[in-house]
């Protein structure tokens, strides 16, 4: 078949790389356009658009999807079928309508759970123990169209958004793969979405990383583990913004106010919570490198009984 790929995360590369292994052409990739990024404010470009180049596939990086100059482009490819994996832009009927066939979409859960822009940020954040990828057919409304096929992840206890994406990343695209092998040999069947299962993943600001230390340990690990590695979860000690990189739950029994320090040791800063403890392992203090327990505690002359909280 044959296929115009649109994605722009790290998420859709390996569906991008099976389309190209496949029997089925690529006749082009679209993506974001390069952004300014880090500190120095460097044009980097996507990793799709990275991952197309050294595959030698034709890139557009459109910065408006509905000029007429694009459609008239998109239309001029005469595909088969438009794949949309982790694109970043919601698909307007006029590109919808291009293809010979229809749009098809691969989500990171199992739908209608998680619709939105964070789906795997969120289970993990919600303490979920499955997560999983879904294909469907793509309508105007976001993540609501007809499901082909899905299929469930286990959430393992150390995973965070970005090691799960990765695992979500690689299962959908064997799924994907299987989902085009069935639309060219027209035995795909479509599945309604129970609109009233619906849950939703909205995109995460950066605030959201806040830690909020009023919760379990359980809750907090979770949460610590879902803004990784963007937004980061953070924290404040004396009004300096701190984010926590590495953590896991104490096993012991610790009594302390949240938030309070309650014990310093060599594997990391002990953290009391509304009920048990965080070890924070590694932590990165604002405008800082990233360093160990050992590092920050004799830098910063961290002491039991400190607060972390707001500022």
């Amino acid at each position: 078949m044959n296929i115009v790929f649109f994605g722009t995360s790290q998420f859709a590369v390996p569906s991008l790389e099976a389309l190209h292994k496949s029997k089925h052409k690529v006749l082009a990739v679209v993506t974001q356009p390069d952004r300014k990024k880090g500190r120095l404010l460097q044009l980097s470009a996507p990793a799709v658009k990275e991952a197309a180049v050294r595959l030698n596939l034709n890139v557009l990086q459109p910065v408006d999807l509905g000029s007429p100059e694009f459609i008239e482009n998109l239309k001029s490819f005469k595909a088969d079928l438009f794949v949309v994996v982790s694109y970043g832009n919601i698909l307007k009927k006029q590109v919808l309508d291009i293809p010979k066939l229809f749009c098809i979409n691969l989500h990171g859960s199992v739908l209608p759970k998680y619709r939105g822009a964070a789906p795997i940020n969120w289970a993990i954040i919600n303490g979920d123990e499955t997560s999983g990828v879904t294909v469907m057919k793509m309508n105007e409304k976001m993540d609501e169209g007809d499901i082909i096929l899905k299929n469930k992840v286990t959430i393992m206890a150390y995973d965070t958004a970005e090691s799960l994406s990765g695992r979500l990343a690689a299962s959908g695209a064997v799924l994907l793969i299987k989902v085009i092998e069935k639309i060219e040999k027209n035995t795909v069947k479509f599945e309604k979405q129970d609109n009233s299962k619906a849950t939703y993943a909205p995109k995460l600001k950066k605030e959201d990383g806040l830690i909020d230390w009023n919760k379990d340990a359980v809750r907090v690990d979770s949460h610590i583990r879902g803004m990784q590695p963007w937004p980061g979860a953070y924290t404040y000690l004396n009004n300096r913004l701190i984010k926590v990189c590495k953590a896991s739950i104490y096993t012991k029994t610790l009594s302390g106010i949240p938030g309070e320090v309650v014990g310093i040791e060599k594997d990391g800063l002990l953290i009391a919570t509304r009920s048990g403890a965080i070890v924070i392992e590694e932590l990165q203090p604002e405008s800082s490198r990233r360093m160990d327990v050992d590092a920050f505690a004799a830098g910063y002359r961290v002491k039991t009984g400190n607060i972390l909280g707001s500022r």
